[in-house]
């Protein structure tokens, strides 16, 4: 068995503390019944990409369609 040192909050510490005690098991029994329910349930990780999320604002601007090519819209630009 691997051994994983990690940092919690006081807060968390005390509910797990808890919940050992009302349990019967070690701190570390539950944790790894907790990551085990957590890690079984399958769910792959969110791939999404940044249309996916500004998807309802593709479009929505209004304008020349070369703005940022053209130098004719940089004059005076910093002024």
């Amino acid at each position: 068995m691997k051994t994983l040192c990690l940092k919690i909050p006081e807060a968390v510490d005390a509910r797990l503390a808890a919940t050992a005690r009302k349990t019967g098991q070690s701190k570390s029994a539950v944790v790894r019944a907790i990551l085990d329910e957590y890690l079984s349930q399958g769910k792959p990780a969110a791939e999404v990409s940044c249309l996916d999320l500004a998807g309802d604002l593709v479009g929505c601007v209004e304008g020349p369609g070369d703005l940022s090519t053209n130098p004719r819209y940089m004059r005076g630009f910093g002024r």
